[in-house]
């Protein structure tokens, strides 16, 4: 995969919505570092009423090869909070495309930063941080809690931002983002702030004028089901807000609706990127696509069979 280039800081797209998968998982490179920001895979085990299609795990088991790979040649590792998009857990799930080894390639003899455990992150999220941490300190990387904190590898600069609030303030939680600064060149990562919905959010990254914004945006797709269209609003007027004052990249929540770039336009945010603009790929937004792809291609028998049996086999593909 080709790196987008700022500065000399190269991004490299790993995996988000727009190929295919749950994900906000993003290389950076510059001279002094190669970080690799929440290597973390998912797909909704149900969506539209049903389970992934057989194009979603090949889009799963891809992404995890590109994060595997980029692990390998990386120092650092972050995770901004404790869903399983966002880092790689020790179990075996095809549906993560995760197991020990995967896990052992990703942090081991990394230095690991990772959002603190307390209570700004719900209880499930505390339970995943407990067996994840354990299983850190088995493999012996360092994980270090690194909410508001700064790191400096040679005259990279990282920051540790928020910890902000996971779309509205409530059960979600609070997510870190990153900012990753070389020379004049900062790259802001914001995952899952859905937009953000925070307007002290918007506020705060807009004041780190960065050179590129890459953020969550407002989950369109659960507006008026789990998620008050307020917040949806609130989200797509901060993310509006942020299009003007950067360059800014949208990943993750908004683009499991299919329709996404219609409704930015409605609010003025035409101009927005994807990861997959940045990488110069296809755009494959399968899970939005769920329904057609199962209309279009439906799966054949070995693959029904393999989900009636609790997917615990590599799926035939």
């Amino acid at each position: 995969m080709n790196a987008f280039v700022l500065g000399k800081i190269e991004l490299y797209p790993l995996a988000d919505e727009s190929m295919g998968v749950r994900s906000m998982a993003l290389g950076v490179v510059t001279p002094d570092a190669a970080i690799l920001l929440d290597a973390g895979v998912s797909l909704a085990p149900r969506r539209f009423g049903l389970p992934p299609h057989p194009l979603e795990l090949q889009a799963a088991r891809e992404a995890r090869e590109r994060i595997t790979r980029f692990a390998e040649r990386c120092d650092v590792v972050t995770v901004s909070h404790y869903h399983l998009d966002h880092y790689t857990p020790s179990f075996t799930s095809f549906y993560e495309w995760s197991s020990r080894e995967v896990f052992e390639k990703t942090y081991g003899g990394k230095l690991v930063l990772v959002k603190k455990p307390d209570s700004t992150v719900s209880f499930n999220q505390r339970r995943r941080a407990a067996a994840f941490l354990r299983d850190l300190g088995e493999l012996g990387s360092r994980a270090v809690e690194a909410d508001g904190e700064r790191f400096a590898f040679g005259k990279t600069a990282v920051e540790v931002l928020g910890p902000y609030p996971h779309g509205s303030a409530g059960p979600m939680g609070s997510v870190l983002a990153f900012m990753v600064r070389y020379g004049r060149t900062r790259v802001v990562y914001a995952p899952d702030v859905q937009g953000p919905v925070d307007d002290q959010a918007a506020e705060e990254l807009a004041a780190l004028t960065p050179t590129l914004l890459i953020v969550g945006g407002p989950p369109l797709y659960l507006e008026g089901v789990k998620v008050d269209p307020e917040s949806v609003e609130r989200g797509l007027r901060n993310l509006v807000f942020l299009a003007k004052v950067a360059r800014l990249v949208v990943s993750h929540h908004t683009l499991r609706d299919s329709e996404w770039r219609a409704r930015l336009a409605e609010k003025g945010a035409e101009s927005v990127l994807t990861y997959t603009e940045l990488a110069g790929v296809e755009e494959k937004l399968l899970e939005a696509r769920r329904r057609e792809l199962y209309r279009q291609n439906p799966p054949p028998p070995a693959f029904e069979k393999w989900l009636r049996s609790g997917a615990k086999t590599p799926p035939p593909l």
